[in-house]
Order: C-alpha cells, then sequence, then structure tokens
C-alpha cells in the first residue's frame, strides 16, 4: 500500500468562526490573523494505493464558482488536486473510488468539473463516488445554518452521473479501511480510518480540523450541534490516545499529521509532522 498526501490549495476563513466561543486572544496565539480577521488553512485530501484500488478521501473546493464567491476565501498556495496527482504520478483517470467525508464545498468541490461546452461533469470518470444516504439527503433538503456550505452544483452531478453510491454503515469498507460516522459538525459525517504498515491513520476531516482544536472546548462555529462535537471529540482522542493513532490533519496550515499524550489528565499535542515522515 502506497498512501500519499494531495495538497489541492490553501484558503481563509474566519478565525471567530474556525474556534467558536474560544475568544481571539487565545487562537490568535496559534493560528494569528489578517487585518480581516481571516486565517489561513490547507486542503487537503489523501490518495490510498492498494494495487487494486486508487482511493481518493476529498476532492478539495474545485474552481467551479463564481470570482465573487472565491474573493470570500482568498485562495492561494502552489498547488491544486490535479497538479498534486500529477506531480505523484497518478491522472485522474487512474482514480477507482471517490470517499466523501462530507459534501461541504471545501471537501467535495473538486469533484466536478465544467468541461469545454460548459456542462459540469465528474472529474473522476471510472471513479465510484461514496457518501452516505443521511449525509446526502441532509445536503440537498439543507438547513438554513448549512444551506450555504452545499452547494447544488457540486451534488447534482454527481447523482447524475450514476457513479454515486452509499456506505450503508459504520464499520469495514474495504479491507484496511474502516469509517466512523460522526454528526457533530454535520449529519453522518466520515472518518476514515487507515490501517498502514504498523500504523492506523485517521482522516479526520472536520471533526479535528488542525492540532489547534485539540482542546476539548475548541469546537468550530460551522458545527450543527457543537455539544454533540464535544462528546464525539472526547470519545475519539481518548481511543486515539489509547491506540496511539496517527492523526491526519485536513485544515492545518503547516503540518499534516500529528499524536497525542497525556498530560494531568488531559489530552494534548505530543508530535506534529508530515505524513512522509511515517511512509
Amino acid at each position: 500500500m502506497k498512501i500519499i498526501s494531495i495538497e489541492t490549495g490553501k484558503f481563509k476563513l474566519d478565525g471567530g468562526a474556525m474556534f467558536g466561543v474560544v475568544p481571539k486572544v487565545i487562537w490568535s496565539k496559534t493560528n494569528p490573523s489578517d487585518i480581516n480577521n481571516l486565517c489561513s488553512w490547507s486542503m487537503r485530501s489523501l490518495l490510498i494505493d492498494n494495487g487494486n484500488k486508487k482511493i481518493l478521501i476529498d476532492c478539495g473546493i474545485g474552481n467551479k464558482q463564481s470570482d465573487k464567491f472565491f474573493s470570500y476565501y482568498h485562495l492561494h498556495g502552489n498547488e491544486t488536486l490535479i497538479s498534486s496527482l500529477k506531480k505523484n504520478n497518478y491522472h485522474p483517470d487512474d482514480i477507482t473510488d471517490v470517499i466523501l467525508t462530507h459534501l461541504h464545498f471545501d471537501h467535495c468541490g473538486g469533484a466536478t468539473k465544467f468541461n469545454e461546452n460548459g456542462k459540469i461533469e465528474t472529474v473522476f470518470k471510472n471513479a465510484v463516488y461514496w457518501s452516505n444516504e443521511k449525509h446526502w439527503l441532509s445536503a440537498i433538503n439543507p438547513n438554513s445554518r448549512e444551506k450555504a456550505s452545499f452547494l447544488n452544483e457540486n451534488l447534482i452531478p454527481l447523482k447524475k452521473s450514476g457513479q454515486l453510491d452509499f456506505i450503508k454503515s459504520e464499520g469495514i469498507f474495504i479491507s484496511d479501511i474502516d469509517i466512523l460516522f460522526v454528526s457533530g459538525h454535520t449529519e453522518s459525517q466520515m472518518i476514515p480510518h487507515i490501517k498502514f504498515k504498523n500504523e492506523k491513520i485517521v482522516f479526520c476531516a472536520d471533526l479535528l480540523p488542525s492540532t489547534s482544536h485539540i482542546p476539548i472546548p475548541y469546537v468550530m462555529g460551522y458545527d450543527i450541534n457543537p455539544l454533540l462535537t464535544l462528546e464525539e471529540k472526547i470519545s475519539f482522542l481518548s481511543l486515539a490516545l489509547e491506540k496511539s493513532y496517527t492523526l491526519f490533519l485536513q485544515h492545518d496550515y503547516f503540518y499534516s499529521c500529528c499524536n497525542l499524550k497525556k498530560v494531568n489528565n488531559r489530552i494534548e499535542l505530543k508530535d506534529k509532522f508530515m505524513l512522509k515522515k511515517i511512509i
């Protein structure tokens, strides 16, 4: 098995939205903001190549929206989804499966594109796109809190292509990949757990966006049920500590991975590092 970090670009989000009730005087120590209160974040995907299957987890923001839309997010960085795949010697047609942890635009926008005729089509022609039915239904019938994050142009073409399928329940997806469902951030977000050599690597998605979100009260303002997120974080981080998981961080600007330690009955950051350290 090969496992590769795929950089799809950087963007900016409001620091207060990313840290919820935590005061700026605290979160700005690790995530300094610009004059507009915006902090920089990564949008990482993960490619798992086990020979028979080439599985991509999440796809970044894509490029289908208007200049006005992208002006809110200040896209930057030298990598895109396609350029990062190419740099690692993969073509979009090589991908057999795309696991979409959830359907917010910064996680699934890169799954589709405009073709030369101005029609939206899937980027990965030979792939099955995996969501789950509860999350899909919440995305196409969004609540007012999430409506701006679920964009029809990202969703409907997946269904029309015939490439969309659903993971029915948490547990084993395929050999060496298990899926955990969590619903604090959004309904039935999927958290892949990958067995790699002697490691368990967990793609944390928006359950744990960055190393700065390890303290239990650090919950994003975007979460639909922050008290549930608190419970899910306690359970998840406790198990991650016990089992010595490597946590793959989708949005941390500086580091793709971290692990944990216990200090005075608190779970804290132990080490932060790039994925290549363990591969």
